[in-house]
């Protein structure tokens, strides 16, 4: 359970030293400091369940939600989280993970999440549409169709058979939200042109290879 130090410290209330008394029981594995003000009783609870206490309001996305949707083939490893008005990256280790946190803009930041329950947890994370367009935010602009491909399908490494469950009309609402270029090519061309850039790499074994089985390096 997510416990503020506030919160220890009132349980601890009938101790002559409640802060020493909490201090003893962080070092003897009690509970565990997530960062300042805040512990975690239980020290097998995933990192995810902690990503909206850690800090916030913010909710899991980027690659992290990509990985869990099966968008991209890497493993994640740090759990990257959009906020909003922040002004700057965060990055948090614990020793429940790493944890990083970066702007969307204003109007995007309420679309397309989802409030999942898991025991007493509750955290919240991109639909997988939103994901995407979080993440296509953060990269540089692209010029054209083959760019833009290239961008999904050789940078992010995109799994083209996972990129054709996403809701087209979902993705034309939220790239509203961005007003950035690659969100709005992508709502664009998500239809035809991409299906059919996919169509290209199907039919050329070479290019096939370039852009879904070139190494690129991993994010974390």
């Amino acid at each position: 359970m997510i416990k503020t130090t506030n919160m220890i410290l009132e349980e601890l209330r009938s101790y002559a030293n409640p802060k020493a008394k909490l201090s003893r029981m962080a070092n003897q594995g009690e509970c565990f400091r997530i960062t300042r003000g805040l512990y975690e009783t239980n020290k097998n609870t995933p990192g995810y369940l902690l990503a909206g206490s850690i800090y916030g309001p913010s909710y899991i996305s980027f690659e992290y939600a990509l990985a869990y949707y099966n968008l991209i083939p890497e493993a994640v490893y740090t759990i990257t989280c959009a906020t909003f008005e922040k002004k700057k990256k965060k990055i948090f280790q614990t020793p429940f993970g790493n944890f990083s946190y970066r702007d969307v803009p204003s109007a995007a930041f309420p679309l397309g999440i989802n409030l999942i329950q898991e025991g007493e947890y509750f955290y919240r994370i991109a639909e997988p549409e939103k994901a995407l367009c979080d993440k296509l935010y953060t990269m540089s602009p692209v010029k054209n169709t083959e760019e833009l491909a290239e961008l999904l399908f050789q940078n992010l490494r995109i799994k083209k058979e996972e990129l054709l469950k996403l809701d087209a009309k979902k993705i034309e609402l939220l790239s509203n939200a961005y007003h950035a270029t690659d969100v709005a090519k992508f709502e664009t061309n998500l239809e035809s042109p991409i299906t059919e850039q996919m169509d290209l790499f199907r039919d050329g074994e070479e290019l096939w290879r370039k852009y879904l089985f070139s190494p690129i390096e991993s994010f974390y």
